[in-house]
Protein backbone atom coordinates (compact mmCIF):
# COMPACT_ATOMS: atom_id res chain seq x y z
CA UNK A 1 0.00 0.00 0.00
CA UNK A 2 3.04 2.28 0.16
CA UNK A 3 3.14 2.89 -3.61
CA UNK A 4 0.17 3.17 -5.95
CA UNK A 5 0.15 3.48 -9.73
CA UNK A 6 -0.82 6.96 -10.94
CA UNK A 7 -2.57 7.91 -14.17
CA UNK A 8 -0.44 10.11 -16.42
CA UNK A 9 -1.11 12.55 -19.25
CA UNK A 10 -1.01 11.29 -22.83
CA UNK A 11 2.04 13.43 -23.58
CA UNK A 12 4.00 11.55 -20.92
CA UNK A 13 2.68 8.28 -22.32
CA UNK A 14 4.00 9.21 -25.77
CA UNK A 15 7.45 9.85 -24.31
CA UNK A 16 7.44 6.42 -22.71
CA UNK A 17 6.40 4.68 -25.92
CA UNK A 18 8.83 6.52 -28.19
CA UNK A 19 12.17 4.68 -27.73
CA UNK A 20 12.44 1.62 -30.01
CA UNK A 21 8.68 1.47 -30.60
CA UNK A 22 7.25 -1.22 -32.89
CA UNK A 23 5.49 1.16 -35.29
CA UNK A 24 5.31 0.64 -39.04
CA UNK A 25 7.25 2.79 -41.47
CA UNK A 26 5.58 5.79 -43.09
CA UNK A 27 4.07 5.16 -46.54
CA UNK A 28 4.84 7.73 -49.24
CA UNK A 29 1.52 8.27 -51.02
CA UNK A 30 2.67 11.25 -53.12
CA UNK A 31 0.50 11.64 -56.22
CA UNK A 32 -2.29 9.33 -55.05
CA UNK A 33 -5.85 10.66 -55.34
CA UNK A 34 -8.86 9.01 -53.70
CA UNK A 35 -12.54 9.90 -53.59
CA UNK A 36 -14.10 9.06 -50.23
CA UNK A 37 -17.80 8.47 -50.94
CA UNK A 38 -19.59 8.32 -47.60
CA UNK A 39 -22.68 6.16 -47.26
CA UNK A 40 -24.65 9.23 -46.16
CA UNK A 41 -24.04 10.84 -49.56
CA UNK A 42 -21.08 13.19 -49.00
CA UNK A 43 -17.94 12.80 -51.12
CA UNK A 44 -14.55 14.19 -50.09
CA UNK A 45 -11.69 14.19 -52.60
CA UNK A 46 -8.28 13.54 -51.09
CA UNK A 47 -4.98 14.28 -52.83
CA UNK A 48 -1.62 13.28 -51.35
CA UNK A 49 0.86 16.04 -52.16
CA UNK A 50 3.97 14.30 -50.85
CA UNK A 51 5.02 11.91 -48.10
CA UNK A 52 3.67 14.08 -45.27
CA UNK A 53 0.94 16.46 -46.53
CA UNK A 54 -2.44 15.87 -48.14
CA UNK A 55 -5.45 17.93 -49.19
CA UNK A 56 -8.67 16.82 -47.53
CA UNK A 57 -11.06 18.58 -49.84
CA UNK A 58 -9.59 22.08 -50.05
CA UNK A 59 -7.78 21.86 -46.70
CA UNK A 60 -4.08 21.01 -46.49
CA UNK A 61 -2.92 18.97 -43.47
CA UNK A 62 -0.01 16.85 -42.30
CA UNK A 63 -0.68 13.11 -42.27
CA UNK A 64 0.78 9.77 -41.26
CA UNK A 65 0.08 6.71 -43.41
CA UNK A 66 1.00 3.06 -42.88
CA UNK A 67 0.08 -0.25 -44.46
CA UNK A 68 -0.30 -3.23 -42.13
CA UNK A 69 -1.23 -5.47 -45.10
CA UNK A 70 -0.97 -5.05 -48.88
CA UNK A 71 -3.85 -2.91 -50.09
CA UNK A 72 -4.76 -1.67 -46.59
CA UNK A 73 -3.99 1.96 -45.74
CA UNK A 74 -4.16 3.58 -42.30
CA UNK A 75 -4.20 7.36 -42.77
CA UNK A 76 -4.35 9.72 -39.79
CA UNK A 77 -4.37 13.51 -39.40
CA UNK A 78 -5.71 16.22 -37.11
CA UNK A 79 -9.14 17.44 -38.21
CA UNK A 80 -8.66 20.93 -39.72
CA UNK A 81 -12.33 21.80 -39.07
CA UNK A 82 -12.73 20.49 -35.52
CA UNK A 83 -10.89 21.75 -32.44
CA UNK A 84 -9.08 18.95 -30.60
CA UNK A 85 -10.23 16.45 -33.22
CA UNK A 86 -8.70 13.94 -35.59
CA UNK A 87 -9.72 11.94 -38.65
CA UNK A 88 -8.49 8.40 -39.24
CA UNK A 89 -9.17 6.62 -42.53
CA UNK A 90 -8.83 2.86 -42.90
CA UNK A 91 -8.95 2.12 -46.62
CA UNK A 92 -9.20 -1.32 -48.20
CA UNK A 93 -8.15 -0.59 -51.77
CA UNK A 94 -8.71 -4.21 -52.81
CA UNK A 95 -12.33 -4.31 -51.63
CA UNK A 96 -12.90 -0.62 -52.44
CA UNK A 97 -14.33 0.52 -49.10
CA UNK A 98 -13.26 2.49 -46.04
CA UNK A 99 -14.01 3.33 -42.42
CA UNK A 100 -13.54 6.90 -41.19
CA UNK A 101 -13.11 7.57 -37.47
CA UNK A 102 -13.93 11.14 -36.47
CA UNK A 103 -12.72 11.71 -32.92
CA UNK A 104 -12.81 14.74 -30.64
CA UNK A 105 -11.37 15.30 -27.19
CA UNK A 106 -13.49 17.11 -24.58
CA UNK A 107 -12.67 20.66 -23.51
CA UNK A 108 -11.53 21.47 -19.97
CA UNK A 109 -14.99 21.99 -18.38
CA UNK A 110 -16.17 18.67 -19.86
CA UNK A 111 -13.08 16.87 -18.55
CA UNK A 112 -13.51 18.30 -15.05
CA UNK A 113 -17.13 17.11 -14.77
CA UNK A 114 -16.83 14.18 -12.35
CA UNK A 115 -18.16 10.69 -13.08
CA UNK A 116 -21.02 10.91 -10.56
CA UNK A 117 -22.27 14.15 -12.12
CA UNK A 118 -22.09 12.60 -15.57
CA UNK A 119 -24.21 9.68 -14.40
CA UNK A 120 -26.71 12.05 -12.73
CA UNK A 121 -27.04 13.99 -16.00
CA UNK A 122 -27.44 10.87 -18.13
CA UNK A 123 -24.14 11.44 -19.91
CA UNK A 124 -21.67 8.75 -21.07
CA UNK A 125 -18.84 8.12 -18.60
CA UNK A 126 -16.31 9.25 -21.20
CA UNK A 127 -16.47 12.73 -22.74
CA UNK A 128 -14.30 11.64 -25.69
CA UNK A 129 -16.54 11.64 -28.76
CA UNK A 130 -16.28 9.27 -31.72
CA UNK A 131 -18.23 8.93 -34.93
CA UNK A 132 -17.68 5.91 -37.17
CA UNK A 133 -18.59 6.56 -40.81
CA UNK A 134 -18.45 3.96 -43.57
CA UNK A 135 -18.12 4.47 -47.30
CA UNK A 136 -16.76 3.39 -50.65
CA UNK A 137 -13.64 4.46 -52.53
CA UNK A 138 -13.85 6.13 -55.93
CA UNK A 139 -17.59 5.52 -56.41
CA UNK A 140 -17.26 1.73 -56.30
CA UNK A 141 -20.35 -0.45 -55.73
CA UNK A 142 -19.16 -2.78 -52.96
CA UNK A 143 -20.37 -3.80 -49.47
CA UNK A 144 -19.59 -1.43 -46.60
CA UNK A 145 -17.42 -2.44 -43.63
CA UNK A 146 -19.37 -3.76 -40.65
CA UNK A 147 -19.14 -3.72 -36.87
CA UNK A 148 -18.07 -7.10 -35.50
CA UNK A 149 -18.08 -9.19 -32.34
CA UNK A 150 -15.23 -11.48 -33.41
CA UNK A 151 -12.76 -10.07 -30.87
CA UNK A 152 -15.08 -10.58 -27.91
CA UNK A 153 -13.70 -13.13 -25.46
CA UNK A 154 -10.07 -12.69 -26.52
CA UNK A 155 -7.35 -11.92 -24.01
CA UNK A 156 -4.36 -10.52 -25.89
CA UNK A 157 -0.86 -9.34 -25.01
CA UNK A 158 0.60 -6.35 -26.90
CA UNK A 159 4.32 -5.50 -26.77
CA UNK A 160 4.78 -1.92 -27.99
CA UNK A 161 8.51 -1.65 -27.31
CA UNK A 162 11.16 -3.40 -25.20
CA UNK A 163 9.75 -1.57 -22.16
CA UNK A 164 5.98 -1.28 -22.82
CA UNK A 165 3.55 -4.23 -22.53
CA UNK A 166 -0.25 -4.18 -22.18
CA UNK A 167 -2.98 -6.77 -21.81
CA UNK A 168 -6.44 -6.35 -23.38
CA UNK A 169 -9.56 -8.36 -22.62
CA UNK A 170 -12.43 -7.73 -25.02
CA UNK A 171 -15.48 -8.06 -22.80
CA UNK A 172 -18.53 -7.26 -24.94
CA UNK A 173 -19.82 -4.99 -27.71
CA UNK A 174 -19.22 -1.86 -25.65
CA UNK A 175 -16.33 -2.39 -23.24
CA UNK A 176 -12.84 -3.81 -22.93
CA UNK A 177 -10.44 -4.12 -19.99
CA UNK A 178 -6.78 -3.15 -20.14
CA UNK A 179 -3.81 -3.24 -17.83
CA UNK A 180 -0.20 -2.14 -18.20
CA UNK A 181 2.14 -5.02 -17.36
CA UNK A 182 5.38 -3.08 -17.97
CA UNK A 183 6.14 0.54 -18.80
CA UNK A 184 5.29 4.09 -17.78
CA UNK A 185 1.75 3.06 -16.75
CA UNK A 186 2.79 -0.15 -14.99
CA UNK A 187 0.14 -1.28 -12.52
CA UNK A 188 -2.66 0.80 -14.04
CA UNK A 189 -5.83 -0.88 -15.30
CA UNK A 190 -9.36 0.13 -16.26
CA UNK A 191 -12.44 -0.74 -18.30
CA UNK A 192 -13.26 1.65 -21.14
CA UNK A 193 -15.72 2.17 -23.99
CA UNK A 194 -14.71 0.61 -27.31
CA UNK A 195 -15.83 -0.19 -30.86
CA UNK A 196 -14.80 -2.95 -33.29
CA UNK A 197 -14.92 -2.98 -37.12
CA UNK A 198 -14.01 -5.95 -39.31
CA UNK A 199 -11.79 -4.76 -42.14
CA UNK A 200 -10.79 -8.12 -43.66
CA UNK A 201 -10.28 -11.72 -42.52
CA UNK A 202 -8.56 -11.59 -39.10
CA UNK A 203 -8.00 -7.84 -39.52
CA UNK A 204 -9.86 -5.43 -37.26
CA UNK A 205 -10.12 -1.74 -36.50
CA UNK A 206 -10.26 -1.23 -32.73
CA UNK A 207 -11.27 2.15 -31.26
CA UNK A 208 -11.30 3.00 -27.57
CA UNK A 209 -12.26 6.04 -25.50
CA UNK A 210 -10.87 6.46 -22.00
CA UNK A 211 -12.79 8.19 -19.23
CA UNK A 212 -10.18 9.26 -16.65
CA UNK A 213 -7.50 10.95 -18.76
CA UNK A 214 -9.19 11.97 -22.05
CA UNK A 215 -7.72 9.60 -24.62
CA UNK A 216 -8.73 8.26 -28.01
CA UNK A 217 -7.06 5.16 -29.41
CA UNK A 218 -7.48 4.02 -33.03
CA UNK A 219 -5.58 0.83 -33.87
CA UNK A 220 -5.50 -1.87 -36.54
CA UNK A 221 -5.21 -5.40 -35.11
CA UNK A 222 -3.88 -7.99 -37.57
CA UNK A 223 -4.30 -11.50 -36.15
CA UNK A 224 -2.61 -13.07 -39.19
CA UNK A 225 0.59 -11.04 -38.99
CA UNK A 226 0.16 -10.82 -35.19
CA UNK A 227 0.88 -7.13 -34.97
CA UNK A 228 -0.91 -3.80 -34.58
CA UNK A 229 -0.48 -0.26 -35.82
CA UNK A 230 -2.35 2.93 -35.08
CA UNK A 231 -2.40 6.06 -32.98
CA UNK A 232 -3.31 7.56 -29.60
CA UNK A 233 -4.70 11.09 -29.27
CA UNK A 234 -4.76 13.08 -26.05
CA UNK A 235 -3.55 16.27 -24.44
CA UNK A 236 0.15 16.96 -24.11
CA UNK A 237 -0.30 18.13 -20.53
CA UNK A 238 -2.95 19.33 -18.11
CA UNK A 239 -3.37 22.85 -19.57
CA UNK A 240 -5.48 21.65 -22.56
CA UNK A 241 -3.52 23.87 -24.96
CA UNK A 242 -1.54 21.26 -26.86
CA UNK A 243 -2.41 17.91 -28.42
CA UNK A 244 -0.35 14.74 -28.53
CA UNK A 245 -1.26 12.56 -31.53
CA UNK A 246 1.36 9.83 -31.63
CA UNK A 247 1.90 6.57 -33.46
CA UNK A 248 1.74 3.20 -31.70
CA UNK A 249 2.42 -0.30 -32.93
CA UNK A 250 2.85 -3.64 -31.20
CA UNK A 251 3.61 -7.30 -31.60
CA UNK A 252 0.48 -9.26 -30.66
CA UNK A 253 -0.07 -12.55 -28.87
CA UNK A 254 -3.39 -14.27 -28.11
CA UNK A 255 -3.18 -15.50 -24.51
CA UNK A 256 -6.54 -17.24 -24.46
CA UNK A 257 -10.10 -17.05 -25.76
CA UNK A 258 -13.15 -17.31 -23.54
CA UNK A 259 -16.16 -18.98 -25.13
CA UNK A 260 -19.26 -17.92 -23.24
CA UNK A 261 -22.08 -20.47 -22.82
CA UNK A 262 -25.28 -19.68 -24.67
CA UNK A 263 -27.99 -18.14 -22.49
Amino acid sequence: MSSEAVFIQVGALAEGFAPHSHTLEQQDLAGLELAFCFAAGETVNCRFNDDHTLCWGALRVDYRATSIRPGILFIDFLDPQCANGSITLVCDRQQGNFTAVYGQLPNEPQVRLDAFSRVEQGLPLTAVNVQLRFGRLDHSAVPLPQLTDELIGMRNLYTYSPTERYEHIYLNDNFYAWQCLDGVEQGLADVDRCHYVKVAEKLYLFVWREKIVPTLGVVMIDLQGMRTDGKILGYQGSDFNALSNFAVGAHAQILNITHYPQA
